[in-house]
């Protein structure tokens, strides 16, 4: 069954019948945004960002009143300090949730391209079109501006979306939804319907078990969280378990290089799934780089935790355990372990990497060639910051999140990663018995691939 009215409430759960009603009008809108004219969505998410920014003063009232909920769940260890740090909204942030959609807006419109025209034969062709998903149920912790990046993902794909944030977040959450909702309300041709916020986790629930009716499912917090959704949907999930990401120092990096390199990874937003945990470094450089990038990573305050080879050229360091390589601190805890070579280096990533980001320094073009080929992650930098994995700093306006999946979208999804294709065959009467048998028509199989959008 693929649209809601398939599914009458009284064959649902009575958890899941309050949210068939939104599900439905989600999908109706869908139906209606899957064909709306780039300009129409192009305005929608210019009122939305103007309205983000005259709706300012309310929405860091109430991220206030979260952080202030938010310190005593810390207190309580119902929260954890990461997840703190990623609720805090101020107005520079706010600024850059903006300019991320109007980043958006600039953006070519995904839907309704050409990906494949083919004249199978005289008067038969093959068209391979863009489309949108349908409905998408993203749910999220802590990270209130997730909201305002799918959001603007999702109406310049002509996706609807039901968006569920923790509950940490909550006012948040419902002071952006209305912002965005009085922008969107000046634009009459964008049906009602097309974003929702859910409040509950009984709705969370519900939402989990609607397969058939939402398209995808697409998680955004801790490991624990996105294995909870793993195991609990047989929808479509979009989305990694783990941020468990690695720096490799070769024999051949510059040195002040990375430190630099290493300092930003980690320091520079500790509770990002794109900092490193892991600190791999070559044998060779390890005497001269370990006493510094020590001393510069503890003026951050970071704890570090080293093998043996690392601890008997810094005598004080944490000893690390087998747990460290495979622990995603998402804090100002980092492990550091001396490798004996580049096979080495990427031998431990591939055993402990959850293929989201890995990185090497190095000043030797075979070296990092083969890195970047051998390391198998969604990204795979040299001389860069992992920090650089985020959908707005590739130039996509914005993510709805990171995949680690094999298949694609892989890495910061953006709006190719929220469009599907159909199959469009034209024919005049074609019949395939005329292309079987010993007189059997010949194909022609003609590429006239163009990009000038829907016919």
């Amino acid at each position: 069954m693929s649209l809601a009215t398939d599914c009458p409430s009284s064959l649902a759960s009575a958890s899941e019948r309050p949210l068939l009603s939104q599900v439905q009008l989600a999908r109706a809108a869908a139906q209606h945004t899957a064909t709306l004219p780039t300009a129409i969505k192009n305005a929608a998410l210019e009122a939305m960002a103007t309205a983000l920014l005259e709706h300012q003063e309310s929405i860091l009232a109430a991220n206030r009143a979260d952080l202030e909920r938010a310190a005593e769940m810390v207190k309580a260890g119902e929260l954890s300090a990461s997840a703190y740090a990623r609720l805090k909204l101020d107005a520079h942030k706010l600024a850059d949730m903006v300019a991320g959609v109007r980043q958006v807006i600039r953006l070519g419109d995904p839907v309704g391209r050409a990906l494949l025209i083919r004249e199978l034969d005289e008067g038969l062709i093959l068209e391979r079109r863009t489309y949108p998903l349908g409905v998408l149920g993203v749910i999220f912790e802590s990270r209130p501006d997730a909201l305002v990046q799918i959001a603007a993902l999702a109406v310049k794909t002509g996706n609807s979306v039901l968006l569920k944030g923790g509950s940490e977040a909550l006012l948040s959450c419902q002071a952006l939804m209305a912002a965005i909702q009085a922008g969107l309300q000046q634009i009459p041709e964008f049906p009602q319907g097309s974003l929702q916020l859910l409040t509950s986790r009984a709705e969370v629930k519900a939402l989990l078990q609607l397969e058939g009716l939402v398209d995808l499912i697409i998680p955004r917090g801790s490991s624990s969280f996105v294995r909870y959704i793993l195991e609990n949907t047989r929808i479509p999930v979009l989305g990694h378990a783990d941020g468990l990401c690695h720096l490799y120092v070769d024999r051949a990096a510059d040195v002040d290089m990375a430190i630099k390199l290493t300092v930003d990874s980690k320091t520079q937003y500790p509770a990002a799934c794109n900092a490193i945990e892991t600190l791999l470094v070559h044998k060779a450089i390890a005497p001269h780089f370990l006493p510094l990038a020590v001393k510069a990573l503890r003026e951050k305050g970071v704890e570090l935790r080293g093998d043996p080879l690392c601890r008997e050229l810094v005598p004080d360091l944490i000893p690390a355990s087998e747990a460290d390589w495979s622990t995603e601190y998402a804090d100002l805890i980092l492990s550091i372990k001396v490798v004996g070579s580049l096979d080495e280096a990427i031998a431990h990533i591939q055993q402990y990497g959850s293929r989201h980001t890995e990185a090497i320094v190095t000043e030797d073009a075979a070296a990092a060639r083969r890195f970047l080929d051998e390391v198998d992650a969604a990204g795979v930098f040299h001389n860069a910051s992992t920090r650089f994995a985020d959908g707005f700093r590739y130039g996509f306006g914005a993510e709805v999140g990171i995949s680690t999946q094999k298949l694609p979208p892989r890495g910061p999804v953006g709006l190719e990663g929220l469009v599907t294709y159909r199959y469009q065959l034209r024919g005049q009467g074609h019949l395939v018995a005329d292309y079987t048998g010993p007189q059997a028509r010949p194909f022609q199989h003609r590429d006239r691939l163009n990009n000038t959008g829907l016919a």
